[in-house]
């Protein structure tokens, strides 16, 4: 192909999308794969106190600046490299200068609603919806959110209730429809992730 190929991976909060990505980047090489998180986006809140930051709802389109992820994989398309934010989720705030990112021949762009926005769909030549049970997910988040971003259990449960899967059922599991791969499991399931490698190296192949 004459430009990267873009790989979209969308899928619930914790359902196993940066395992995926990470596999699918093992599988082909790091020479091969860049990747840009759409959390990266979050919009910067440090204009906020930190009491009205962690009221912002975080699972909601409107708190990403989606624009400037559009915008920087065109840039990444168009074989320019970018400045990925750096986004410290505790804080809710951007950091400068953020990671620099360079072009390669797979662009995998991953996130919670990386389907919601048609102007990422059309810039996209695959898309993998990273399907995980609501359980499941909530397990991994617990884990997740316990051990990396300072939250108790009990925290994490109500945010989970009354935010994050009513904002998954109204946002993100609407655009498993938008999918070309189904990965039910996430990262535990490796045939299903080499299935999209292949599918990736075939057209990596293609003239």
């Amino acid at each position: 192909m004459d430009r990267p190929i873009v790989l979209g991976i969308a899928g619930g909060s914790a359902s196993g999308k940066s395992t995926v990505v990470r596999e699918v980047t093992r599988i082909l090489g790091a020479d091969i794969c860049a990747s840009i998180q759409h959390d990266a986006y979050y919009h910067d809140l440090s204009h906020m106190p930190f009491e009205e930051r962690i009221k912002v709802n975080v699972d909601h389109p409107d708190s990403l600046e989606t624009e400037l992820l559009v915008s920087h994989l065109s840039e990444l398309l168009e074989g320019r490299a970018i400045d990925m934010p750096d986004y410290d989720y505790v804080s809710q705030t951007r950091s400068a200068p953020g990671f620099r990112i360079e072009p390669a021949p797979v662009v995998i762009v991953e996130g919670l609603l990386v389907f919601h926005d048609e102007r990422l769909r059309t810039l996209m030549d695959l898309k993998a919806f990273v399907d995980a049970s609501e359980n499941e997910r909530l397990e991994r988040r617990i884990e997740r959110d316990t051990i990396e971003r300072g939250r108790d259990r009990s925290q994490v449960q109500s945010q989970h209730e009354n935010r994050v899967e009513p904002m998954h059922a109204r946002f993100v599991h609407p655009t498993r429809a938008y999918a070309d791969v189904l990965i039910p499991g996430g990262g535990h399931n490796l045939r299903a992730i080499e299935s999209l490698a292949a599918r990736l190296h075939a057209l990596l192949a293609e003239p």
